[in-house]
């Protein structure tokens, strides 16, 4: 179960080490489709109006095509710049090269770069049914010419835009929201250093996070809008026009520490436990979930990876994750991620198909103006799993009673009692003894222990007993010769098995 805060946070906690928070979006795909021929029945009807045979599909897919091979040579052109064909996939990386050409040709907004590579796609295939005689068209998958154009766009920054020249015309365009708020610190006259993804140094952090949490769907929108006119000149043909949903997106909280050696052992610590205590309901918790339904059959769990970057620390429930990075050695960046936001629930009206409408509990819309709400609640899973951290690296408390249980005390009479060592066979097997469960109500006696210990004599238990009484592992009931396990007992004794269970002996094995 989940940990809720009764502790100081880690911004409290270490508030002189860490320079400054943000948290904002990062990674967007967002994918555009015509409404006109997103599907094989819109297609057949777009054929039908035309009167034009089922067969005849390539017909009016052709001249489309090859205006989008025109249309890219003369975008090219007109931006003095040479399309690039990649001939073999993953012989580089993009990313790199536009980061060379941005380097070169520095960073006023427009065209950077074009690459023309044949990647797969979908699309549609007559078909007759010979038993009827009747023609549809089918989906079926595919291979065309697919178009990257790369542009500087002076509000969202440094985006592509992936245009396929072969219906459906199903367009994907990528921006970071990092590059999104860089652009608005720069029209706010606030000096930045941006790396990579992510900010290492903002004079104004408040003023910073203000400018996170406007970005406006509306704009993005209109921006999309006017790219896709402008790569991907088919609208004419189609003209409901471009509906945008949401693909992938990321959202991340970073915590920018003041130096390396700051994050490391807080990162080293926060690492090594939660991927031992986090567990598949928690993961539902931190991602606003109240748990993992029985019949629920997706994957869920945690993983580490080393990284160039850094580590990683993932935890994921289906196509929605949650990660934690140790970025540059300097940020720790908590970050949710989907590949489906109807994932996240939240209230909303919904209208039903007979024209019905009621407000309840019920999935985010895929649609681009659902990123408001869909930043709020990654937003607030971030803050769920930052509380679960802090109360995981809040051990000093737990440090203090190990090192103090495993010191000698001394009695009221000043007889010594030696510490508690529960990876000494004996003190291990009492440990066992005492957190068995028909003991958790009725208590323990000194004669029930030695069905349980039966090489034990009758005094080694006494013994024992009041060694662990001295340690605040067990007290008695007044009156009676029954002992009950101590909340602190029973913690101590589960921390010590589950550390031999899952650490000690299998690095061992």
């Amino acid at each position: 179960m989940v940990c809720r805060m009764t502790t100081p946070t880690l911004l409290e906690r270490y508030s002189k080490q860490i320079v400054g928070t943000l948290s904002c979006f990062d990674r967007l795909i967002i994918s555009g489709s015509l409404p006109d021929c997103g599907h094989a029945g819109a297609m057949t009807t777009q054929l039908i109006r035309r009167q034009m045979r089922i067969f005849d599909y390539a017909n009016l897919v052709n001249p489309l095509r090859n205006r989008l091979h025109d249309n890219a040579r003369l975008v090219a052109q007109e931006a003095g710049i040479t399309i690039e064909v990649i001939r073999k996939a993953g012989s580089f990386r993009k990313e790199d090269r536009i980061a060379e050409i941005v380097k070169a040709r520095g960073s006023h907004p427009g065209l950077v770069h074009v690459f023309s590579t044949m990647e797969s796609c979908s699309c549609f295939k007559p078909w007759r049914d010979k038993a009827t005689g009747k023609t549809a068209l089918r989906p079926a998958p595919g291979r065309c010419s697919h178009y990257y154009f790369y542009f500087l766009d002076e509000i969202v920054g440094l985006c592509y835009l992936r245009v396929p020249t072969w219906a459906p015309f199903r367009l994907q365009f990528y921006c970071n929201g990092h590059s999104w708020l860089a652009g608005c610190l720069r029209r706010e006259g606030i000096d930045f250093e941006l790396k990579d993804n992510a900010f290492v140094r903002i004079d104004d952090w408040q003023r910073a996070q203000e400018l996170a949490d406007g970005l406006d769907p509306q704009v993005l929108h209109r921006r999309l809008d006017f790219w896709a006119r402008k790569c991907c000149p088919v609208q004419d043909e189609f003209p409901s026009g471009w509906h945008w949903s949401l693909q992938q997106v990321e959202y991340a909280t970073d915590l920018l520490f003041r130096k390396p050696q700051d994050l490391a052992p807080l990162y080293e610590t926060l690492t090594r436990r939660a991927i031992h205590e986090v567990k598949v309901d928690d993961i539902a918790t931190f991602l606003g979930r109240p748990g993992v339904h029985p019949a629920y059959e997706g994957e869920g769990g945690s993983r580490y990876n080393l990284r160039i970057e850094g580590t990683r620390l993932r935890h994921t429930l289906g196509q929605t994750a949650i990660k934690m990075y140790d970025k540059f050695g300097q940020i720790l960046r908590i970050e949710t991620t989907t590949h489906e936001v109807s994932f996240f629930k939240h209230y909303r009206e919904v209208v039903h198909r007979d024209g019905s409408r009621e407000h309840k509990v019920a999935p985010v819309q895929k649609t681009i103006h659902s990123l408001g709400i869909v930043g709020e609640l990654m937003a607030a899973s971030n803050r769920r799993y930052l509380d679960f951290l802090s109360a995981l690296e809040d051990d000093a408390s737990g440090r203090r009673e190990i090192q103090r249980v495993t010191q000698p005390v001394r009695d009221e009479t000043g007889r010594s009692h030696r510490g508690i060592n529960f990876f000494d066979a004996r003190d291990l097997a009492l440990a066992l003894a005492l957190v068995r469960g028909e003991y958790g109500i009725s208590g323990v006696t000194v004669r029930w222990l030695r069905r349980n210990l039966p090489v034990w004599t009758g005094s080694q238990i006494s013994r024992a007993i009041r060694r662990f009484r001295e340690h605040r592992l067990l007290k008695k009931v007044q009156g009676t010769c029954k002992y009950y396990i101590t909340k602190l007992g029973r913690k101590l004794i589960l921390a010590a098995l589950r550390l031999r269970e899952t650490l000690i002996i299998p690095a061992l094995t």
